[in-house]
């Protein structure tokens, strides 16, 4: 990505961060001041869209910081790390909404529906303020794309609770209060099962989701030249970095070809499957192992022992 629209992506994840701090400080306060649980499970869920824009923000930065001998993938894993401690914490308080809701259903509780609705119609505006910001960039950026689902989610919230608001300012239903806070506190425990799911995932070095082995060494094989594959490792640096390693068997009086059928594999890894980071061991001579997956000793380190 080139430097002048890496700075155009960070300046429109600047703006729709801090339009959607300005939606989680309005819900908070509105929330306790309205004593609407709707708001305040709304405002549960700007924060995990709020946490996932600066993540999206972090992991542009990340991009840009310089591997070192002791950090050999950079610090690109660190985005994971804090998915994971996300996901926790706003699972976590999701429970808690629906505990909350499960209370104010047996005791409904009176809500100031017209501040409500304001501060709703404010949310609202802020998210499709930020979901305009981030657009542009949202469909060639895989980054600015799941950032913008985000907000766009953060909207459809808001609208809910809105048509809550107006429900209550006119009939006094207050236990519909109770009601938008369970389906908001579902669809952050969905969200936050989600991103556990995946970070989890991702930290167990497992292949990537929607990504199958077998059609990867179908692929490698296809490459003209390309006798088999085996010991192939498929995992994931970061959300947006793959990385593979491969030993590659060379069809016999193809050695003198090892330049291109490398090539070759490289363009097949990126192009079809987007796996751009690999480490290619090519081979004239099979390996006794020739299994796709090769299994792993799990054997403790030994110190040796002398006698004295």
């Amino acid at each position: 990505m080139c430097p002048e629209v890496d700075n155009q992506i960070t300046g429109k994840f600047k703006i729709a961060i801090a339009l959607t701090a300005v939606t989680l400080l309005a819900e908070v306060i509105g929330g306790f001041w309205t004593n609407s649980l709707a708001l305040l499970s709304d405002a549960a869920h700007v924060f995990l869209d709020l946490f996932a824009l600066i993540l999206s923000l972090t992991a542009v930065k990340l991009a840009s910081l310089p591997v070192s001998d002791r950090h050999t993938f950079g610090f690109h894993r660190s985005e994971v790390f804090a998915s994971f401690i996300n996901g926790l914490t706003v699972f976590l308080m999701a429970l808690g909404i629906l505990y909350e809701a499960w209370g104010r259903f047996a005791d409904p509780q009176e809500v100031k529906s017209l501040p409500m609705l304001v501060i709703a119609v404010i949310g609202l505006a802020m998210n499709l303020l930020a979901a305009k910001a981030l657009h542009s960039h949202s469909h060639d950026d895989l980054n600015v794309k799941s950032a913008f689902l985000h907000v766009v989610g953060d909207a459809a919230a808001s609208v809910g609770v809105i048509a809550g608001g107006v429900i209550m300012y006119y009939t006094g239903w207050y236990q519909l209060d109770a009601l938008i806070s369970v389906g908001i506190g579902l669809l952050i425990l969905a969200g936050a099962g989600r991103g556990l799911r995946d970070s989890v995932h991702i930290l167990m070095e497992g292949t990537p989701r929607g990504l199958e082995l077998s059609e990867v060494a179908t692929a490698i094989r296809g490459i003209d030249g390309v006798g088999d594959v085996h010991h192939l490792n498929i995992w994931t640096v970061c959300s947006h970095i793959l990385s593979l390693s491969v030993h590659v068997d060379i069809d016999s009086g193809n050695e003198d070809r090892r330049v291109l059928i490398l090539h070759g594999i490289e363009h097949v890894l990126a192009e079809r499957f987007h796996i751009t980071h690999t480490t290619i061991q090519m081979e004239c001579a099979g390996c006794q192992d020739t299994s796709i997956i090769k299994e792993l000793n799990h054997k403790p380190r030994v110190a040796c022992v002398h006698e004295h």
